[in-house]
């Protein structure tokens, strides 16, 4: 299982399998709301259990993104076709153990770094 919360704390979660995907999105929404690539887990909506408000920015025709209203902070995308969403690696209070299992629309990444690692790539 894994806990995560926001900046202010306001917002926390659990996620009881611990995410079944890793993945860095490296795509242009993702790196205007987190700063770079948005480095998430992913798991069936049941498996989340969420405390506080959490407010939902319809980033696309096919896709939300969850942040706390007080801090700003990004906290999920879910997919408004999909029984599963992603969450932010980066607010897991403590360690994950999980591994990165992918990149995704890497045809969109930042021209200011590269990409050194033998992680499997998906241009889109």
């Amino acid at each position: 299982m894994l806990k995560g919360s926001c900046n202010c704390g306001a917002v926390s979660f659990t996620v009881k399998d611990g995410g079944q995907s890793v993945s860095a999105c490296h795509c242009g929404q993702c790196r205007k709301q987190s700063g770079h690539h948005w480095a998430s887990g992913y798991s069936q909506v049941e498996n989340f259990t969420i405390e506080g408000e959490v407010r939902w920015f319809e980033a696309s025709a096919t896709a939300k993104r969850g942040f706390c209203p007080t801090c700003g902070c990004f906290l999920f995308w879910k997919a408004h076709d999909e029984d599963a969403m992603s969450f932010s690696l980066g607010v897991i209070d403590g360690p994950t153990g999980l591994k990165l299992q992918k990149h995704i629309f890497v045809a969109d990444k930042g021209d200011y770094y590269d990409i050194a690692d033998d992680v499997p790539h998906r241009e889109h």
